[in-house]
C-alpha cells in the first residue's frame, strides 16, 4: 500500500514538473498554453524583422490612398523654422472649452460653405451610419435595434458647441471617440454641419428665398 502511494507521488511530481517546468529556467522553448487567448497572433511588430520584404523590416509606409489616422502633424512642417504652434496654444479649438473653462458657445474656426461642406464629408463618413443622414438618428444601426442618439432633438440643439465637439471627440456613454481620426478643425467642422442640419429641420417656408421657390416649384 504504502509503495503504492510512493510511485503515484513520484508520478504526481513528474508529471507536474514536466508541464509546469522548474520555476527560474531559463529556455527559448514556447510554453505549454492551454488557454492561450491573444497570447500569440499574427502580426507584425514595431522595428521587427520579417523575412518576408526584401529589407527583412516589419515597418511599411502607409498603403497609397488610406485615410489618415492620428494627429496629422507633418513632420516637415513641424520642424520648420517658420513652424508656429498658434493652433497648438488655441484652447477653444483643441479642447472645446474657453479660458475660463466653460463650453465654447462660438466658432474658433471661420464658419463658411467650405467649412459646412468638409463637416458634412467627414459626419457622412463617422456619423451618419448611427445618427441617420439628417441626423435625426433614423440609420443602418438603429434598423437593427442598436439605439442612436437623435440630434435634432432640442436637448441637442440646446448643448453649447464645445460640448458636442467634446462628445466627437472623446465619446459619450455608447459611442466611441474619434480625436483620432478627425482632427480639431474636422470636429468643429462637423458640429457646424450638425447645427446646419437642426436649423434645417427648423426651417419654414418664409426661410425659402424667392428665387429658390420659383426653382423649386413653390
Amino acid at each position: 500500500m504504502i509503495r503504492t502511494i510512493l510511485i503515484v507521488y513520484v508520478l504526481i511530481i513528474i508529471a507536474t514538473v514536466s508541464i509546469l517546468g522548474f520555476r527560474g529556467d531559463k529556455t527559448r522553448k514556447e510554453p505549454l498554453y492551454l488557454f492561450p487567448d491573444m497570447d500569440r497572433q499574427s502580426k507584425f511588430h514595431p522595428q521587427g524583422e520579417n523575412p518576408f520584404y526584401d529589407n527583412k523590416m516589419d515597418d511599411r509606409l502607409p498603403v497609397i490612398n488610406t485615410i489618415p489616422r492620428g494627429n496629422e502633424l507633418e513632420l516637415a512642417v513641424v520642424f520648420s523654422e517658420d513652424y508656429s504652434a498658434e493652433d497648438l496654444l488655441n484652447v477653444e479649438l483643441q479642447t472645446g472649452r474657453d479660458a475660463a473653462g466653460e463650453w465654447a458657445t462660438d466658432f474658433p474656426i471661420d464658419v463658411t460653405r467650405d467649412v459646412i461642406e468638409m463637416g458634412k464629408v467627414k459626419y457622412d463618413i463617422f456619423c451618419a451610419v448611427c445618427h441617420g443622414l439628417a441626423g435625426n438618428g433614423q440609420s443602418v444601426v438603429t434598423s437593427k435595434g442598436l439605439p442612436a442618439a437623435n440630434l435634432l432633438l432640442q436637448n441637442f440643439i440646446d448643448q453649447p458647441h464645445g460640448e458636442i465637439y467634446n462628445t466627437i471627440a472623446y465619446g459619450k456613454n455608447l459611442m466611441g471617440a474619434y480625436g483620432d481620426k478627425l482632427s480639431p478643425e474636422e470636429r468643429w467642422a462637423v458640429v457646424l454641419y450638425v447645427r446646419a442640419l437642426q436649423r434645417a429641420n427648423q426651417g419654414t417656408m418664409e426661410d425659402v428665398p424667392d428665387g429658390m421657390k420659383r426653382e423649386l416649384g413653390i
